[in-house]
């Protein structure tokens, strides 16, 4: 089995994305054969945008994917730009299909980049979280926090999600539009709590290095 990471974060438009393209990009420079795969896309018109995106890519990185479809990448595509739970509507998301979907990608590749939906308690069943799926997918969880006015409280609650999950875990922040601003704001809590503070832009081979022994 393929070495798991599922990017997660602690809200949507965080940077998810962004930090997955950039992770493919360094294990592939690691010389590692990467895959990619987001099992649940909402918003979807014509195609999963992300999924699109990063599936290009990571066929760039690592040409025998290009045995794959697009349908295998994103095995749940739902029109609604909304909760997986909402978008579905009367539809069931089986986790059966996905670790399917998982499996047949994991042929191909010695690390696994997952992308998820929104953050750790985004809804897909009534009951079933984001951070379950993590859980039943046997995957390390890499919580993208953003670094704006505000974002503290919404990061420390889910890093505490995950700590009283008993969840081992990585987490970095996405340093993005206030950068001029976060040094003054921000910094300065997560300089004293924690000491080192994981910018993503700063520190993004050493946190890829860490994930791997997480």
């Amino acid at each position: 089995m393929a070495k798991r990471i599922f990017i997660t974060a602690t809200n949507t438009d965080i940077g998810k994305t962004y930090i997955t393209e950039k992770l493919l990009r360094i294990y592939s420079e690691m010389g590692y054969r990467v895959g990619y795969i987001k099992p649940i896309e909402t918003g979807v018109l014509e195609k999963p945008l992300d999924g699109n995106r990063l599936f290009s890519v990571a066929k760039l990185l690592n040409p025998s994917l290009s045995a794959l479809s697009l349908l295998d990448v994103v095995p749940y595509q739902f029109k609604l730009p909304a909760s997986p739970y909402v978008a579905k509507e009367n539809e069931n998301v089986k986790l059966e299909k996905i670790e399917e979907a998982i499996s047949k990608m994991e042929k191909f590749v010695d690390i696994l980049l997952i992308e998820g939906a929104g953050g750790l308690l985004v809804p897909i069943e009534l009951d079933y979280y984001i951070s379950d799926l993590i859980s039943d997918l046997k995957s390390t969880p890499l919580l993208v926090a953003p670094t704006h006015l505000g974002s503290i409280n919404d990061t420390l609650l889910s890093l505490e999600h995950l700590q009283n999950r008993s969840m081992r875990f990585a987490w970095t922040l996405n340093l993005w539009r206030d950068r001029e601003s976060f040094y003054q704001i921000t910094y300065p809590f997560y300089k004293n709590k924690f000491g080192v503070v994981p910018i993503f832009q700063e520190h993004s081979l050493e946190l890829a290095k860490e994930i791997l022994n997480v």
